[in-house]
Order: structure tokens, then C-alpha cells, then sequence
């Protein structure tokens, strides 16, 4: 490859984006559009080695799509639903322990429970389901379901619900290790007539930050992330970025980002739109671990770029997300996961170890004010050295 010249402003910001400390928003915007991608994905490469050594983790997780039904109607999601004749609008308790279950058997720690945002708002099928089992909302249907998982299986819980108030989240506190949303975005743009989150209430990015803060502010493990590709600008993508940093500065409760691309779907509206290409994916990931630093855990989903997955590695990500072994994606359907084996193979190719985490992070789990009384003996059940999963070196 021949060389190329680096401008000298853009050669002083990936300096200082090696110290691993984070950089300026000029830097970040400067790096984002004038940066050659190999001197860019090489300078998050070392810091991600420099503080993250060559351990790449993963969750071995059960997915529980506790309801479809969402009051949001983004432009490229095919989880939602409406209510349907003849279709529970909820999974029932006994559908949701028979998932943890087979879960449980098949080595999973972590139950993920994804849902659409507040469906009872809209949809009076789904109020009556909740009033029925004796629920107000959704979110306390959640969080009943959480425990009944934790206590009947061990598993640890991680939702991923939406939009929560301080109520709801002291509630999920108590049960879920770990508590997540997706900014996604940081553009109100995107909320326009024909943009990806118009008639989408609950993507509005002040509010979705706002839940970030109130679970900082409740010391509770968290998960978010941006979603690229759905009709952002490059800035805009920086100043996402550069929120969750905030949000993280503020409270240090952050444990991991994702970087996702936006994948077409046939059944969606934005089926026509174009996919981020695997080098703006790159140049992304690579953006957010100089503008993270080198402490922060970030992931990239590998079912969402196929069998060249292991090229994320290279961007500077230390964390594959979660796999199951159970139950399919029901965000990305048409993605499979890789096998666990596979997954364990490809990562030491590429010159990494795949260890095991559970849903909450070693260096979060360590810490008692992010892990609640009632669920610290569940943690340390499940957990081996370093904070690990517990016989996570065993042959997958």
C-alpha cells in the first residue's frame, strides 16, 4: 500500500488519541473525515493492546424477547409489532422460564430481555395482558420477570427496555446486574417526517441520555451504544459519542459502548437505504475507542459483518457481546451468531484469547455499589478468577 501523507493537524490528533485518554471533539471530527483508515485503525489497535491486552470477552447469553409490541415505529426495526389476533402480546411467565431454562442447560449466565418501549401506552391488548397478571406497565412486567429468572435459574439478568424513570430503574436494580439502552443517535434530525426515528417518542436522544444519567446516578452497570448508518452525519456520530463519554465522566457506570451498523431488512422503511460500508464501520469503532479511551469496553456485533468479523478486532474492540447457543438474534434474525467454537477459533487467529464474562463486567462486578445486596451470592456463584465466568477456559 503506498504511503500516504497525513496532514500535520491530523498527525497531532492521533498522538494524542495514543495517550488513551480520550480526545477533543476537533480532533475526533478532524481524525473522523481526514484520517487515512490504516493509520487511523492502527492507532486504536494500540491502545485497545496497551489496556486491554489480548483478552476479548463474550457473554454466553439466552435471549427473552419478553413482548413485540412497541409504541415506537423506527425506520429500520422488525422486532416490533403490532397486537395480532391469536398472538400474546406478552411471552407468559411460564414461556419466559421455559427460554431461562434451556438457557441454564445449555451453560448460559446471562438472560437478555429485550421489548418494545411502553406498548401499553398505545395498545389497549397490552394493558389488558398486564392488568390481568396484575401489572401496571410494562417495565414492572419486566422486572417481576427478572426475578422470577434470577430465582428460579440462577441466571443474571440484563434488560434492555427502553426508556426508564428513576422508579423503574431502582426496581430492575434490584434483580438485573447489568441495565442497557441504545442512544443510537445524538441527531434530532432523524426525528423528522421520514426520518429513522419519526413516530418514535422514545428515541428522542435528550431523554434517552436522561435514563443514562438516572441509572449513573443509582450506580447500575450500563450498557448503550450508537447505531451508524440510519441517516447521520459524521459529526453527529462524533457528538453521540462524546455524550456517552459524558455521561460516563459524570458517573463511571458505563461498562461497555456498542458500535452497530444499520443492516437492510426487507420488511422495513428504510429498506432501500444504503448499509455503512465494513471500512466506515471500522473508521467508526476506531473513532469511538480514541474519543472512550482505553479503559472503556467496546463491542461491535460480529453476526452483523458475517464471516469478516474478525476484522473488528483490528478497529480496537475487546468485546464480542452477547452469544447464544440457544436462541437466535431477534434484532438481526436474518444474522445468525457464530458458534462458540468458532467464535474461540477465529479470536486466537486473529492473536486474542476469548474469555467468558458474565453480564456485568469484572471491573464493575468487583464493586459493591454496582452489585445489590440480593444479587451479590448470584454473582459469586457464577463467577471464577478475575471476575470472569466461572469455568470460562472449559472447551466450549
Amino acid at each position: 500500500m503506498p504511503n500516504v501523507a497525513i496532514p500535520y493537524h491530523v498527525d497531532v490528533a492521533l498522538e494524542s488519541g495514543l495517550e488513551g485518554r480520550g480526545i477533543a471533539r476537533r480532533d475526533a471530527l478532524s481524525l473522523m473525515e481526514e484520517a487515512p483508515s490504516a493509520a487511523l485503525i492502527q492507532a486504536a489497535g494500540a491502545i485497545r493492546d496497551r489496556f486491554k491486552g489480548n483478552s476479548v470477552s463474550y457473554s454466553r447469553k439466552v435471549f427473552i424477547p419478553l413482548t413485540h409490541l412497541c409504541r415506537d415505529y423506527c425506520g429500520y426495526c422488525t422486532f416490533r409489532a403490532d397486537p395480532q389476533p391469536g398472538v400474546r402480546p406478552y411471552m407468559t411467565p411460564d414461556q419466559v422460564l421455559a427460554v431461562a431454562e434451556a438457557g441454564r442447560r445449555a451453560g448460559c449466565k446471562e438472560a437478555l430481555f429485550s421489548l418494545g418501549d411502553q406498548p401499553e401506552q398505545i395498545f389497549p391488548e397490552a394493558r389488558v395482558f398486564l392488568r390481568t397478571l396484575g401489572f401496571d406497565s410494562t417495565l414492572e412486567y419486566l422486572a417481576a420477570m427478572s426475578e422470577l429468572v434470577l430465582l428460579k435459574t440462577g441466571l443474571l439478568p440484563h434488560s434492555n427496555p427502553g426508556l426508564m424513570g428513576e422508579k423503574d430503574l431502582c426496581r430492575l436494580r434490584e434483580t438485573n446486574v447489568s441495565v442497557g439502552i441504545m442512544l443510537e443517535s445524538a441527531s434530532p434530525r432523524l426525528g423528522r417526517p421520514g426520518g429513522a426515528h419519526w413516530r418514535a417518542p422514545d428515541k428522542v436522544s435528550s431523554l434517552r441520555l436522561r435514563t443514562i444519567d438516572n441509572a449513573g446516578q443509582l450506580s447500575i452497570a450500563f450498557t448503550t451504544g450508537i447505531l451508524i448508518g440510519i441517516g447521520e452525519t459524521l459529526e453527529e456520530r462524533v457528538d453521540a459519542l462524546l455524550a456517552i463519554r459524558s455521561a460516563h465522566g459524570k458517573y463511571g457506570h458505563i461498562q461497555e459502548v456498542i458500535v452497530q451498523p444499520f443492516r437492510v431488512k426487507l420488511d422495513i422503511r428504510m429498506a432501500l437505504a444504503p448499509e455503512p460500508s465494513n471500512d466506515d464501520l471500522l473508521r467508526t469503532i476506531a473513532i469511538a475507542r480514541l474519543i472512550l479511551g482505553g479503559k472503556m469496553n467496546i463491542q461491535s456485533p460480529p453476526n452483523l459483518l458475517s464471516e469478516d468479523y474478525p476484522d473488528l478486532l483490528t478497529a480496537g474492540i475487546n468485546d464480542w457481546g452477547g452469544i447464544s447457543p440457544v436462541t437466535k438474534d431477534f434484532i438481526n434474525p436474518e444474522a445468525a451468531w457464530p458458534q462458540i467454537s468458532s467464535l474461540a477459533e477465529r479470536t486466537a487467529k486473529a492473536g486474542f484469547i476469548l474469555r467468558e464474562r458474565l453480564a456485568i463486567y469484572p471491573e464493575f462486578s468487583s464493586r459493591p455499589e454496582f452489585v445489590s445486596e440480593q444479587l451479590q451470592p448470584y454473582v459469586r456463584k457464577l463467577q471464577g478468577p478475575g471476575g470472569y465466568a466461572r469455568g470460562e477456559c472449559d472447551p466450549c
